[in-house]
C-alpha cells in the first residue's frame, strides 16, 4: 500500500482524507476527542505539504438524512484547535456549499465535510447504490487517502468505492494501525496474551477462535465471561448469559487445553442485585454468585490473577472492559487491568488497547494514551483483523491506483 510519501508533491492539490471523527457527545460537547486528536497528524502534515485537504467522516448512525444531533459541527471546531489553524466547515457533504467551499480552499487550507451518513449512498448495500455518492465525493478532489481506521473493515462510499476512483494512499493512522495488528499476527514477541471484555461472548466467538492458534493465553473478563463460566457448570444468577453459545464455548475450553492455550478467567466476581451504581452488591466467588444477583465486574483475587498472568508477557492485545466501569463500584476490575498494563509497557512489552469501550474506559479512569504501546482507533476493524478477515477498505487500497 502507497503511503501519503509515496504522492509526490501535493502543493495545490485537492486531497479527500476520510478520517474517524466518530467522537461521543453529551449534546454539543465531545467527551472524549481521542479520535480528533489520533487524526489530525496526517491532516496538519498533508496541509503542511501545501495540500487543500477535505476532510470526510461520520458521527453516530443517522438513517441516510440530516439529524442535528449528528452534525460534525462540533467536531470542526474541536479539529482546528487541535491542528492550530480554522477548520473550514461545510454544511452539507456533495451539495453547494461542500463545493463552493472546496473550490474556495487556498494551499494549506482544510475543509470538514458534514456527515457523511447524512447520505443514503454512503452506507447503501450494492455497488450502484454507493457509485453515484462515491463520484460526487471524488469530483471534490485530486487524491483520496484513507486514514480512518475505525471504518475499514466496512464496504462503504467513501472507504471503498472513492478509493476506485482517485489515486490514493494510507494516512498515517491508517498505516500505524495496520503495522501494530501485523506485530500481533505475525511472529508476536512472547508470551503473548490476549485480554477480551465487554458484553457479548457472540461478538468475538470469531477472534476466539482464531487466537487459539496464536496467542499464548487468553483472559476473558466483562459480561462476556458468565458464558464461560456456565459452560463450566456455575450458576451464574442474573449475570448476563448467551445460553445458545455454551456449548460453542465448550468447544473452545476443550480445543484451547488441547492446544496448549491457557485460559484464564475469573476466580471472583462483584455481584449486585441490579444495574445501578446504587445497587447492594458484594463480591463472591464465581462458584457462589447468588441467583438473584449479576455479575458486574471481576473480584479483587481476580485482578490480582489477572496482573500476575500478565507480568511476563511481551505481547498484550486488549478489548472490552472488565465490567460495568462507567459506574465507579464496578470500575476497580478495568483499572487494576489498565495499571497491569502500564506496568508492563514501561519495562518494554508492546501493549496494545483495542479501541471502542477500552480506549473509553482508560481515558475515563485517569490514564494518558502515551502510558500504553498503542491505543486503536479501531475496535471492530482490529478484532476482524486479528479474526483473519479480509477489509475492504484495506483490500482495495492494495489494488493500485485508479
Amino acid at each position: 500500500m502507497k503511503t501519503t510519501s509515496d504522492l509526490g508533491d501535493l502543493r495545490g492539490k485537492r486531497v479527500l482524507v476520510r478520517s474517524d471523527l466518530n467522537v461521543p457527545l453529551d449534546g454539543t460537547t465531545i467527551t472524549d476527542d481521542g479520535r480528533i486528536r489520533a487524526s489530525a497528524p496526517t491532516i496538519k502534515g498533508l496541509a503542511d505539504a501545501g495540500a487543500r485537504v477535505i476532510v470526510c467522516a461520520h458521527l453516530g448512525r443517522p438513517k441516510g438524512a440530516p439529524e442535528a444531533k449528528y452534525s460534525l459541527a462540533p467536531v470542526a471546531k474541536r479539529l482546528g484547535e487541535v491542528l492550530g489553524s480554522d477548520v473550514v466547515f461545510a454544511d452539507d457533504t456533495v451539495g453547494d456549499d461542500a463545493k463552493a467551499k472546496a473550490a474556495a480552499l487556498e494551499d494549506g487550507q482544510v475543509l470538514l465535510l458534514e456527515n457523511l451518513r447524512f447520505n443514503a449512498g454512503e452506507t447503501a448495500k450494492t455497488d450502484e447504490e454507493r457509485a453515484g455518492f462515491a463520484g460526487e465525493l471524488a469530483s471534490l478532489a485530486d487524491v483520496f487517502v484513507s486514514d480512518g481506521f475505525g471504518v475499514v473493515h466496512r464496504k462503504q462510499a467513501s472507504v471503498y468505492d472513492v478509493a476506485r476512483l482517485l489515486p490514493h494512499a494510507t494516512g498515517d493512522l491508517v498505516s500505524t494501525e495496520v503495522d501494530v495488528l501485523r506485530r500481533l499476527t505475525k511472529d508476536p514477541e512472547r508470551p503473548y496474551a490476549v485480554v477480551l471484555g465487554g458484553a457479548k461472548v457472540s461478538d468475538k466467538l470469531g477472534v476466539i477462535g482464531n487466537l487459539l492458534g496464536t496467542a499464548d493465553r487468553l483472559l476473558i473478563g466483562g459480561g462476556m465471561v458468565f458464558t464461560f463460566l456456565a459452560a463450566q457448570g456455575h450458576e451464574v444468577g442474573k449475570s448476563l448469559l448467551e445460553s445458545d453459545q455454551i456449548d460453542t464455548v465448550k468447544g473452545y475450553l476443550e480445543r484451547a487445553e488441547k492446544e496448549g492455550v491457557e485460559i484464564v478467567l475469573p476466580v471472583d466476581v462483584v455481584a449486585a442485585d441490579a444495574f445501578s451504581a446504587d445497587a447492594d452488591h458484594e463480591v463472591v466467588a464465581v462458584d457462589a454468585i447468588p441467583a438473584d444477583r449479576m455479575g458486574l465486574d471481576i473480584g479483587p483475587e481476580s485482578s490480582a490473577l489477572f496482573a500476575d498472568k500478565l507480568a511476563d508477557c511481551r505481547t498484550v492485545f486488549w478489548n472490552g472492559p472488565m465490567g460495568a466501569f462507567e459506574m465507579e463500584p464496578y470500575a476497580a476490575g478495568t483499572k487494576a487491568l489498565a495499571e497491569a498494563l502500564v506496568d508492563i509497557t514501561a519495562r518494554g512489552a508492546l501493549t496494545v488497547v483495542g479501541g471502542g469501550d477500552s480506549a473509553a474506559a482508560v481515558r475515563q479512569l485517569g490514564f494518558q494514551d502515551e502510558q500504553f504501546g498503542h491505543i486503536s482507533t479501531g475496535g471492530g476493524a482490529s478484532l476482524e483483523y486479528l479474526e483473519g478477515k479480509e477489509l475492504p477498505g484495506l483490500t482495495v487500497l492494495e489494488e493500485g491506483d485508479a
